[in-house]
């Protein structure tokens, strides 16, 4: 069954920001979105709210706590290590792929340039959550 999703999305660069809710604008399902502009802002989301997320989208180079501290943090503690995490960022990097898949992410989404492309991957990957099951903690 289709389902909307909370999502916390961890971006630190603002157009990037405009551009996911623009785009989750758009969906015919209404996802709850909550901001983080970075790892350590995350954590403390994280930390401090009553319910967990469904899913994570993470860029991998922000300030203070990276994606990849961030993704190390989540899945050593046993209250967070099952909440899906996919890495959004503009790196193809194989080495950071490697690294994030040895980590634990549930997929690794490179930002396609053009506005209609990064469209299309996001509601394709936020259609497949949707129907996911997920593993409560």
């Amino acid at each position: 069954m289709r389902k909307s999703l909370n999502i916390l999305l961890v971006e630190d660069d603002m157009i990037e920001i405009m551009k996911f809710n623009r785009t989750i604008s758009k969906l015919a399902c209404h996802h709850n979105i909550v901001e983080a502009k970075n790892g350590e802002e995350a954590l403390e989301i994280l930390y401090n709210n009553e319910s967990l997320p469904d899913l994570i989208l993470l860029d991998l180079n922000m300030p203070k706590i990276n994606g990849f501290e961030f993704l190390s943090i989540i899945r050593n503690n046993d209250l967070l290590k099952y909440i899906p995490t996919v890495i959004l960022t503009s790196s193809n990097d194989h080495k950071d792929v490697a690294e994030c898949h040895q980590l634990g992410i549930s997929g690794y989404l490179v930002k396609p340039l053009k506005y209609s492309d990064y469209s299309e991957s996001i509601k394709t990957m936020l259609d497949y959550w949707c129907y996911n099951e997920f593993v409560q903690a």
